[in-house]
């Protein structure tokens, strides 16, 4: 009789709330030491270290709402039942560690991170901005990098899967 694979679930968790942790922390740090809109050059004409507020979604959609509370509490609860279904899919693929599972983790933590600062401050902080020649990448936050990553990692395997399927075919009957 063999014994049941040890579950991973607890390990994808811990990254989950890494990522959470990583994002309190260096929100909390930019809140406390980079004045609201002031910046601090890391790399000179490349990245720097700013503090902005968000009260929309990505890129600032709706952030110029004429009815903030409501997207406040609109975006909120879709990130709330994101982070739902992306927990839901952890707990049912949690007995392995594969890309796939590491997708979710990032991408769990990263929206608990978000819907954290939504719901308790009303916005979210970012303050990462990168700048590539004369291109100026929107401010981001950990939370946002860590879903980017897991979306990555998603859209990856799927590629990848799907042309290993292309290139086996299945055998006829």
């Amino acid at each position: 009789m063999s014994l049941p694979a040890p579950r991973r679930l607890p390990w994808l968790l811990l990254l989950s709330a890494a990522v959470v942790f990583l994002d309190r922390l260096t929100k909390s740090l930019v809140s406390a030491h980079v004045p609201l809109g002031g910046a601090v050059p890391v790399i000179p004409h490349v990245l720097r270290i700013t503090h902005w507020t968000n009260e929309g979604a990505a890129f600032s959609l709706f952030a110029d709402s004429a009815s903030p509370g409501a997207v406040r509490w609109g975006l909120a609860g879709f990130a709330v039942l994101v982070a739902l279904v992306v927990l839901v899919a952890l707990v049912r693929l949690g007995s392995r560690i594969t890309s796939i599972t590491v997708a979710l983790a990032l991408v769990f933590g990263g929206a608990l991170g978000n819907v954290y600062d939504r719901i308790v401050y009303g916005s979210v902080v970012d303050f990462i901005e990168v700048h590539i020649v004369t291109y100026h990448w929107p401010d981001f936050n950990i939370a946002d990098s860590s879903i980017v990553v897991g979306a990555c990692l998603l859209l990856l395997d799927t590629l990848l899967s799907s042309r290993s399927h292309a290139s086996h075919p299945p055998a006829s009957s």
